[in-house]
């Protein structure tokens, strides 16, 4: 279950397919973003954060370096290198039984990586 729904992340991580993670997600998804305090719900909702996400953070450079599984969860390791600022985070995700995600969070470091996610974000978004 684990594997299949993280292979579909993966899979879109890969190829960009906004469908891919569109069917990847769960209607009732939550994502909690290091930057805004109140967790985001709801499938649309989680599906224009994370898409949001991949384009800022998911271009050249970004790379997951570890990767640390548990029954129905998975914590993944990335770094990437934005605006001479290089930024280390995790991918705290949850699967339902069906592999769908259920849960996202993303936690990230340094205090400037933090910082420039939240302007480059706030930026993304509002091109939605």
């Amino acid at each position: 279950m684990t594997l299949n729904g993280l292979d579909k992340w993966y899979a879109f991580m890969k190829s960009k397919d906004e469908a891919v993670l569109w069917d990847l997600l769960h209607p009732d998804a939550v994502f909690e973003s290091p930057v805004v305090h109140t967790p985001q719900l709801g499938r649309a909702v989680v599906f224009k954060y994370l898409i949001s996400a991949e384009k800022v953070l998911g271009g050249a450079g970004f790379s997951y370096r570890g990767e640390w599984r548990g029954e129905n969860s998975v914590v993944l390791e990335f770094e990437n290198e934005i605006e001479g600022i290089k930024i280390n985070g995790v991918d705290m995700i949850t699967f339902a039984d069906d592999g769908c995600i259920t849960h996202f969070k993303v936690m990230v470091r340094p205090l400037k990586a933090i910082n420039l996610l939240h302007r480059l974000m706030g930026e993304q978004l509002a091109r939605q």
